[in-house]
């Protein structure tokens, strides 16, 4: 008797929000291509786009920033914030490389952005790494957005006091994954290994009650323990 084939992995489940309507089923139709990924849905705005997540229970939503009536933004808030059920994760895609809504988004709880002329296995490897539970904060360009962001002010930002739960090991990871580096270089950074960078990034976020990397850079800056480089005096 032969051996059971074991079960393949579940598809990522994807949720395409644009209003424009060559943009949305564009990059329903690629996504559509990988094997891996089933587009549940496509939205022409915020709204839209909430209702249908709550109704296919996607991993991850393909979000456009400027939308009519509900945008973005407020989508975004509201299914990141949802208090039941499971919560997608939010992977913004914007045509501007500083469009400053994209703070507000990250803000409101997105894992990371795109520009729209992204090529198509970037785009590939950006969804599968949103729903592996990472953040998009790789390229330069993330960094000078969540550096202006920083400089922002935000009168309900945490308290640097909240950085006292963590050890100096925990704060020294933190610092360097808001400096941009990935838990690879943070390894070769502290000589350390890998698996023990994951368990330093984890154990971050559970003590500050953070969601992910996105989060954990925007408390950072927030807080202060980083401080932007192109921003100093």
């Amino acid at each position: 008797m032969s051996a059971p084939t074991a079960a393949p992995f579940p598809a990522i489940r994807l949720v395409v929000a644009d209003d424009h309507e060559v943009v949305r089923t564009g990059f329903a139709a690629l996504l559509a291509t990988q094997p891996d990924f089933t587009v549940v849905g496509t939205a022409a705005d915020g709204a839209d786009a909430v209702r249908i997540c709550r109704e296919h229970d996607p991993d991850v939503v393909l979000m456009d920033v400027r939308m009519p009536g509900t945008d973005g933004i407020e989508a975004t808030r509201q299914l990141t914030g949802a208090r039941s059920g499971a919560r997608p994760r939010v992977l913004i895609l914007t045509t501007f490389d500083l469009d400053e809504y994209v703070y507000d988004a990250l803000r409101a709880g997105a894992s990371g952005f795109l520009l729209k002329d992204v090529t198509a296995e970037r785009l590939f490897d950006a969804v599968r790494v949103i729903a592996d539970g990472e953040a998009l904060l790789a390229p330069a360009i993330t960094r000078r957005l969540i550096g202006e962001f920083a400089n922002q002010h935000h009168p309900d930002a945490p308290p640097s006091a909240t950085l006292a739960a963590l050890t100096p090991r925990e704060t020294q990871v933190l610092r360097l994954v808001a400096e941009g580096l990935s838990n690879p270089e943070i390894a070769v950074r502290l000589t350390v290994a890998e698996e023990t960078v994951k368990t330093h990034v984890s154990r971050v976020l559970t003590k500050l009650g953070l969601r992910d990397r996105t989060q954990a850079v925007v408390a950072a800056y927030e807080t202060g323990l980083v401080v932007p480089r192109f921003y100093r005096s």
